[in-house]
C-alpha cells in the first residue's frame, strides 16, 4: 500500500498543509464583506448577494475542474498536483488584494475554483496511506487541521482587517505560496508507480467522474447525503459574517473571534470525535454528527443576543463524526488506483453543490434583511441548513451497506 512508501510521518505533512491552506481562507472572512460593500457601494445585503455570486463562481469552477485534476493525481501522483494547486490559491489572494474594482475578486475566485484541489487530493493521499479500518479517524485529521486553520486565521484576519480591508489578502496569498514551498520540499508522493492508470479524458469531467461512480451502488444515494450536508455546511462562509454584522452589529475584530470560537470547536471535534467511530460505528456517527449541526443551525437562526450564537456552536462540533464516517464508507467501495477520481467526483458534486448553495442561501439571508421582506429575519438562511441536515439523516436512515467492491 501507499502509505509504507509515503512513510510513518505523510499524515504530519498533510495536515500542516491543510492547516495552511485553511488559514489563508479564515483570514480573509472578517474582512471580505467590508471590502465588497466598498467595491459596489452598497450595505450589507448588496454585498452578501455579490458574495453569493463569488461563491458562485468559486463553486462553478471546482465542480468542472475537480474530475480534471482528480484523474491527473491518479495517473502522475498526488504530490505535484497538490503542489500546482497551492500555488494558484496564492495567485489568487493575490490578485483579490490588488483588486481595484468588483470584477477582480471574480477574477481571483475563478482561479481559486480551478485550482482548488488541496483538499481533494489530500483525502485521495491519506486513503492511498491509511488501512480501511482507520480512514474515519485520518480523515477527522483534515478535518481537525481545518478547524485548527479557522483558529488563528480569522483571530489574524480580525486584527490585521483594523488596519486595511486588503491587507489579510496578502496574508492569505503569503500562507497558500508557503503551504506549495512546503510541499515541495517535505511532501512524499504516496501514489504507488503500480496503482497508476492511464489518463482518460471521458472520466475526466463532471458528469463522466459521476457516471463512473454508479459502478459503486452505495455511494450515489451516500452522494445525496453529502449534498444536503453541503448545503448546510456552506452556510458558514456564506452567511456568518454577513449575518452577524447584520443582526448584531458585529465588526471585522468581533466576526475574527467569533469565527476563532468555531475554529476551536470544530479543532476540539475532529481532534477527539473521530476516534469514537469503531466503537460508536459509522452509522451511528453519521446520525450523532447531523443531528448536531442541526440543532447548532436552527439556534443561530432564532438567536436575539449576540451571545447565544457562542452556545449553539456547541453542538456543531458532533458535524466532526459525520463527515469522516461518510467518507470512510465511501472510500471503501473504490480499489486504491481510482481513490483520486473518487475524490475528484466528490468535490466535482460539492463544487455543484457549492454553485446552489450561495445563490439559495445568500439571497434568502439578502430578502429577509431587506425592506421588502414580509417579515425581519435574517436567520432564514440558518434554519433552511438545518431542514437540509434532518432530510440527509432520513435518507441516510433508506440507504443500506452492500458487499466491497473489488480492488
Amino acid at each position: 500500500m501507499g502509505g509504507q512508501q509515503a512513510g510513518k510521518h505523510a499524515l504530519v505533512f498533510i495536515f500542516i498543509t491543510i492547516l495552511i491552506d485553511s488559514m489563508g481562507l479564515g483570514i480573509i472572512l472578517p474582512v471580505l464583506p467590508k471590502l465588497i460593500a466598498t467595491l459596489v457601494h452598497g450595505g450589507m445585503d448588496d454585498a452578501a448577494r455579490y458574495g453569493a455570486w463569488l461563491s458562485f463562481s468559486y463553486a462553478g469552477m471546482m465542480f468542472l475542474f475537480s474530475p480534471l485534476l482528480g484523474n491527473l493525481s491518479d495517473r502522475f501522483g498526488r504530490r505535484p498536483i497538490l503542489i500546482l494547486s497551492l500555488v494558484g490559491i496564492g495567485i489568487d489572494y493575490t490578485i483579490m488584494g490588488f483588486a481595484p474594482s468588483i470584477g477582480w475578486l471574480f477574477a481571483g475566485r475563478l482561479l481559486s475554483g480551478f485550482s482548488g484541489a488541496s483538499y481533494t487530493t489530500a483525502a485521495a493521499y491519506i486513503a492511498d496511506i491509511t488501512p480501511p479500518e482507520r480512514r474515519a479517524q485520518n480523515f477527522g485529521l483534515v478535518g481537525a487541521a481545518f478547524g485548527i486553520g479557522f483558529v488563528v486565521g480569522p483571530a489574524l484576519g480580525g486584527v490585521i482587517g483594523e488596519y486595511g480591508v486588503r491587507l489579510p489578502f496578502f496574508a492569505a496569498a503569503a500562507c497558500g505560496f508557503a503551504n506549495a514551498l512546503y510541499g515541495l520540499l517535505v511532501l512524499k508522493e504516496s501514489h504507488l508507480q503500480e496503482n497508476r492508470r492511464p489518463f482518460e479524458i471521458w472520466r475526466a469531467n463532471p458528469l463522466g467522474a459521476l457516471l463512473v461512480l454508479r459502478r459503486f451502488p452505495v455511494i450515489l444515494p451516500l452522494c445525496a447525503v453529502l449534498v444536503l450536508m453541503r448545503i448546510a455546511h456552506d452556510a458558514n462562509p456564506v452567511v456568518f459574517s454577513y449575518y452577524t454584522m447584520e443582526k448584531f452589529g458585529w465588526g471585522p475584530r468581533q466576526v475574527g473571534y467569533s469565527l476563532v470560537a468555531v475554529g476551536i470547536i470544530v479543532t476540539i471535534g475532529y481532534s477527539t470525535l473521530p476516534r469514537l467511530v469503531p466503537r460508536i460505528g459509522e452509522r451511528r456517527a453519521v446520525y450523532f454528527g447531523l443531528m448536531g449541526g442541526a440543532l447548532s443551525f436552527a439556534g443561530y437562526a432564532f438567536s436575539t443576543k449576540g451571545w447565544m450564537i457562542f452556545a449553539f456552536m456547541l453542538p456543531f462540533a458532533l458535524m466532526s463524526l459525520a463527515m469522516p464516517a461518510v467518507n470512510a464508507i465511501m472510500s471503501r467501495e473504490v480499489g486504491p488506483k481510482e481513490q483520486g477520481e473518487l475524490q475528484g467526483a466528490l468535490t466535482s458534486l460539492g463544487g455543484l453543490t457549492s454553485v446552489v448553495s450561495p445563490l439559495m442561501l445568500g439571497n434568502l439571508f439578502a430578502y429577509f434583511s431587506s425592506r421588502q421582506a414580509p417579515v425581519y429575519f435574517p436567520g432564514a438562511a440558518f434554519l433552511a441548513s438545518a431542514l437540509c441536515l434532518v432530510l440527509a439523516a432520513l435518507l441516510f436512515a433508506l440507504i443500506r451497506p452492500v458487499a466491497r467492491a473489488p480492488s
